[in-house]
C-alpha cells in the first residue's frame, strides 16, 4: 500500500479519535460524582433519562451521563470498569460506525454503554453475534448489568416458539445470531395473521465480529424453501456416469475459476450412455444440468474441505470458520449430486419461498454499528455498502507481540515436519501453543503427527465445537497445545496461566495463509492481548492452496535457486510475506467484486420484495374493508382485458373473447348475456363489467352479513394469490440470474439484462396477481367461518 494512503488513514483516524476523546472526557468528568451515589440513586437514573428523552432531549444530549451510569454500573455489578479507549469505542458504535479493537481489548464491555444509551429510547436494540453460544453467554453475563439498571433483556434462539421469540424481541435489548434475525424477518413476511409476527421495526443493531457477518457471509443469501418435485433417479444415473470418466480425456478442470466441462470425447460417451443424438438439445436440459452438477460434486467439491458427511448427512463446511453449517444446503441440485456421490440418502429438492442477503437485511436497520479486531482491510466495502466508517481504536496498552516473517517450504510434508519440530521445542519449555489450520483435513494430519511424538494436545474443529469454549479457555495454560481451524474461538479470550509471561506468552503458529488477510490477523491477534508478550509464525509451502492458485512464478524461481533437491531446505524472507499479501489482496478484490455483484442483483429483488412485503403488511394489518384494494385489482384486470380485445376498427373488436373470459372467470353464463356487450365504447364496456363486480361484491357481503367476516374473506383471497405468485416469481428470478450470465458472451451486460428482464417479469406477475384475485374473488363460493 502506498505510504501516502497509509498516512492519510492514520491521520484521519487520529483526528476522529481526538474528536471522540473530547466526548470521552465529558463521560469521565462524571466518574467521581457517580462513584459516590448509592445504588438506588444510580438505578433511578434510567427512568430519569427516559423522561428527559420523552420531553425532547436527544440521545446525544444525554450520552455523557448515560455512558457514565453504564460504566459505574458495570463496576458495581460485573466488577469491570471500562477504560478510556473503551468509552471511545462505545461512542463510535453509538454513531453507527465500526470500532476496530484488537482482541482482548474488551469489545463485549465496550458495547454495554451504547446498548444502554440506545435502549433508553424504547425502540429495541439488537446485539448480533456469530453463534448461539456467544449470544447466550453475553445475554447472561451482560444481562445482569442491564437488569440492574432497570432494562429488560431477551435471548432469541432458533428453538424458541413464536411467543417466546415475540417476548425476546419486545425486550429493550435482544441478543440473537444474524441468521435467526434474518429468518425471523422472512417468516414475519410470510405469516397470514398480524398476531403471528415476532419482530418489531428494525431500529439499532450492534454486530459483534462485524467483518465475519457482513463480509464473509454476505455471499450466502438466507433462503426459506418448500418441497418441490423428486428426481432422485437422474442424480444417481448422472453420478454413475461421471465416475467412469477420466480427467483430460473426458473432462477438463479450470482450477482458478473452479469450473469443469466435458471434452468432445466426454460428450460422445454421454450420448452413447444415455442413448441420445445430441446431449445439448433443448429437451435434454435437465440431463445436462444433472451431469454438470455430478461433475462438480465428484471432481471439484472435496470431502472434509468443502463438505463433510456426518450420520449419513452431507453438511456444508463454512470456508471461513471451518464449522459445519447446520441446515444449509448447496443450491441448484449440487447438494443432491454430492449425496449421490457419497451414497447417502438423496433429499428432495426445494423451491425457494423467501430469500434475502445479509447485506440487504442489515441495511434495513435505522442505525447499524459493528465491532471486530480486523476491519481496516475491508474499509472501502463497509463505507460503500453500509455507509459505516471503520475507526481504529488504540489499544489500552502497547502491543509487544513479535510477528516473525513467513517461512516457505517446497512441499507440504516438509512444512508439517517443521511445524511439528517447532511445537516440540516450544512445548519442552512449557510455552502454550495455538496452531491454526485452514481445513479440517490439515488439523487431523497434524494431530496424528503430534500423537506420534507423544505430545498431548486438543483438536478444535467443526466436528466438536460444543467443547470449544472450554478448550479455548485452557489454551493459555502451561504446556497446552491446541490445534484449531480458523474459527479458533472468535469472541473467546485466551487468558494466560501463571508463569506463562516468563516463557514468552502464547505462541500462535499458522500452518498456511488464508485467502483473506483478516482471518490471518484474527489468528495472530489471539496472542499478545492487553500488553502480554507473545509470538506468531506462519509456515507455508508451495503446495498450499493459496500458493497453487495465486503464488507468483517469482517465488518458484527463488526456491529453485535456493534448493538443491533438499525438500527440508527453507526460505525465510520478507519478500515471501509480501508476495503472499499481494496474492491475498487479489483474492480479496475478487471476493469484493463478487459480493458487490451479488448485492447489485439482490437490489433488484430488494425493490420488488419491499413492494410486495409492504402490500402484504397493509392487507394483514387492515382493520376495515379491503374493498378499495380489491376493486382496484379487478379494475386493472378488466381494463387490460378490454383494451387487449378492442383495438382498431369496431368491426374487428373481439367481443366473443371478452364474453368467454367473463363467463369462465367472473360470472355464471346464466346471469349474463352477450348482447350486454354490443354497441358500447371501450369505457362503457369497462364500466359494464365493473358493475358485475360491484353486484357480486354486494351479494357476497349480503350472504356473510358481517363486515368482519367479509374482511377475512378479502384477506384470504388476496394473500392466497399474492403468496403463490410471489413464491414462483422468486424461483424464476433465481433461474434467470443463473442463465443471464451466459448473455455476457453476446456483448450484453448481464446485470442490465437481468434488471430489465426482472422488471418485465415483475410487471407480468402484478398483472397475474390482479387476474388471480379477480378470478378467485368472483368465482369463490362463500362459506361461513373462513380462515386464512
Amino acid at each position: 500500500m502506498p505510504n501516502n494512503i497509509l498516512k492519510t488513514w492514520v491521520e484521519s483516524d487520529k483526528r476522529e479519535v481526538n474528536r471522540l476523546g473530547k466526548i470521552a472526557d465529558k463521560v469521565q468528568h462524571y466518574e467521581d460524582e457517580y462513584a459516590q451515589l448509592p445504588d438506588e440513586t444510580l438505578q433511578a437514573k434510567t427512568p430519569e433519562f427516559k423522561e428527559r428523552l420523552a420531553k425532547g432531549e436527544t440521545l446525544d444530549d444525554i450520552l455523557p451521563e448515560a455512558f457514565a451510569v453504564a460504566r459505574e454500573g458495570a463496576k458495581r455489578v460485573l466488577g469491570l470498569f471500562p477504560f478510556r479507549v473503551q468509552i471511545i469505542g462505545g461512542i463510535t458504535l453509538h454513531e453507527g460506525n465500526i470500532a476496530e479493537m484488537k482482541t482482548g481489548e474488551g469489545k463485549t464491555l465496550t458495547a454495554t454503554m451504547p446498548v444502554y444509551l440506545n435502549a433508553l429510547a424504547g425502540k429495541g436494540v439488537h446485539v448480533v453475534t456469530v453463534n448461539e453460544y456467544l449470544s447466550a453467554r453475553d445475554a447472561t453475563e451482560m444481562g445482569e448489568l442491564y437488569n440492574w439498571l432497570g432494562l429488560t433483556v431477551g435471548l432469541n434462539t432458533h428453538d424458541k416458539t413464536s411467543d417466546e421469540k415475540r417476548e425476546a424481541y419486545n425486550s429493550d435489548i435482544t441478543y440473537s445470531t444474524n441468521s435467526e434475525l434474518g429468518f425471523d424477518y422472512l417468516r414475519d413476511n410470510m405469516v397470514v395473521y398480524k398476531q403471528q409476527m415476532v419482530q418489531r421495526d428494525l431500529n439499532f443493531a450492534i454486530v459483534d465480529e462485524v467483518d465475519s457477518i457482513l463480509i464473509d457471509e454476505a455471499r450466502t443469501p438466507l433462503i426459506i424453501s418448500g418441497g418441490a418435485e423428486k428426481s432422485t433417479g437422474l442424480y444417481i444415473r448422472a453420478d454413475r456416469f461421471v465416475k467412469t470418466l477420466k480427467e483430460e480425456d473426458d473432462y477438463k478442470i479450470d482450477w482458478p475459476t473452479k469450473t469443469i466441462s466435458l471434452t468432445e470425447q466426454g460428450i460422445t460417451k454421454a450420448n452413447k450412455t444415455f442413448g441420445l443424438k445430441n446431449l445439448y438439445d433443448t429437451e435434454n436440459t435437465a440431463l445436462t444440468h444433472h451431469l454438470d452438477q455430478a461433475l462438480r460434486a465428484n471432481y471439484i467439491m472435496l470431502k472434509d474441505i468443502d463438505y463433510m458427511v456426518q450420520e449419513g448427512e452431507v453438511l456444508i463446511v463454512d470456508q471461513f470458520t471451518g464449522r459445519a453449517m447446520e441446515g444449509r444446503r448447496f443450491s441448484d441440485g449440487l447438494h443432491q449430486a454430492i449425496e449421490a456421490k457419497e451414497g447417502v440418502e438423496i433429499q428432495d429438492e426445494n423451491a425457494t419461498m423467501a430469500t434475502i442477503t445479509y447485506q440487504n437485511f442489515f441495511r434495513m436497520y435505522n442505525k447499524l454499528a459493528g465491532m471486530t479486531g480486523t476491519a481496516k482491510t475491508e474499509e472501502e466495502e463497509f463505507r460503500e455498502i453500509y455507509n459505516m466508517q471503520v475507526i481504529s481504536i488504540p489499544t489500552n496498552k502497547p502491543v509487544i507481540r513479535v510477528d516473525q516473517p513467513d517461512i516457505l517450504y517446497p512441499t507440504l510434508d516438509a512444512k508439517f515436519r517443521a511445524v511439528t519440530e517447532d511445537i516440540k521445542e516450544r512445548h519442552k519449555k512449557g510455552q502454550p501453543i495455538l496452531v491454526g489450520t485452514v481445513a479440517i483435513e490439515s488439523s487431523e494430519r497434524l494431530s496424528k503427527m503430534l500423537d506420534d511424538e507423544n505430545i498431548p494436545h486438543s483438536v478444535l474443529n467443526a466436528k466438536n465445537h460444543a467443547k470449544e469454549a472450554e478448550i479455548i479457555m485452557n489454551a493459555g495454560q502451561r504446556g497446552a497445545v491446541t490445534i484449531a481451524t480458523n474459527m479458533a474461538g472468535r469472541g473467546t479470550d485466551i487468558k494466560l496461566g501463571p508463569g506463562i509471561t516468563e516463557v514468552g506468552g502464547l505462541a500462535v503458529i499458522g500452518t498456511e495463509r488464508h485467502e483473506s488477510r483478516r482471518i490471518d490477523n484474527q489468528l495472530r491477534g489471539r496472542s499478545g492481548r492487553q500488553g502480554d508478550p507473545g509470538a506468531t509464525q506462519f509456515y507455508l509451502s508451495l503446495e498450499d492452496d493459496l500458493m497453487k492458485r495465486f503464488g507468483s512464478e517469482r517465488i518458484k524461481q527463488v526456491l529453485d535457486r535456493f534448493v538443491d533437491n533438499d525438500e527440508d531446505q527453507v526460505i525465510r524472507s520478507r519478500m515471501i510475506s509480501r508476495s503472499v499479501e499481494s496474492a491475498q489482496k487479489r483474492v480479496e478484490g475478487n471476493n469484493y467484486d463478487t459480493r458487490k455483484q451479488t448485492l447489485q442483483y439482490d437490489d433488484v429483488m430488494r425493490e420488488q420484495r419491499e413492494v410486495i412485503y409492504k402490500q402484504r403488511q397493509q392487507v394483514i394489518n387492515a382493520e376495515e374493508s379491503l374493498k378499495p384494494v380489491l376493486m382496484a385489482m379487478i379494475d386493472r384486470s378488466i381494463t387490460r382485458l378490454v383494451q387487449a380485445h378492442t383495438n382498431g376498427d369496431k368491426k374487428t373488436w373481439e367481443l366473443d373473447a371478452i364474453y368467454d373470459y367473463v363467463t369462465t372467470n367472473m360470472v355464471d353464463p346464466e346471469t349474463f348475456k352477450k348482447d350486454q356487450l354490443l354497441g358500447r365504447s371501450q369505457d362503457e364496456l369497462i364500466s359494464t363489467l365493473m358493475d358485475l363486480a360491484e353486484t357480486n361484491y354486494n351479494e357476497k357481503l349480503g350472504q356473510l352479513g358481517d363486515p368482519d367476516q367479509m374482511l377475512e374473506f378479502e384477506k384470504v383471497v388476496i394473500l392466497r394469490v399474492v403468496d403463490s405468485l410471489w413464491t414462483d416469481h422468486i424461483d424464476v428470478l433465481d433461474q434467470l440470474r443463473q442463465s443471464v450470465g451466459l448473455r455476457g458472451y453476446g456483448q450484453m451486460n448481464p446485470l442490465v439484462e437481468y434488471q430489465e428482464e426482472a422488471y418485465r417479469m415483475f410487471e407480468e406477475m402484478i398483472a397475474n396477481m390482479d387476474d388471480g384475485v379477480t378470478r378467485l374473488f368472483m368465482k369463490a363460493q362463500i362459506r361461513q367461518n373462513i380462515r386464512r
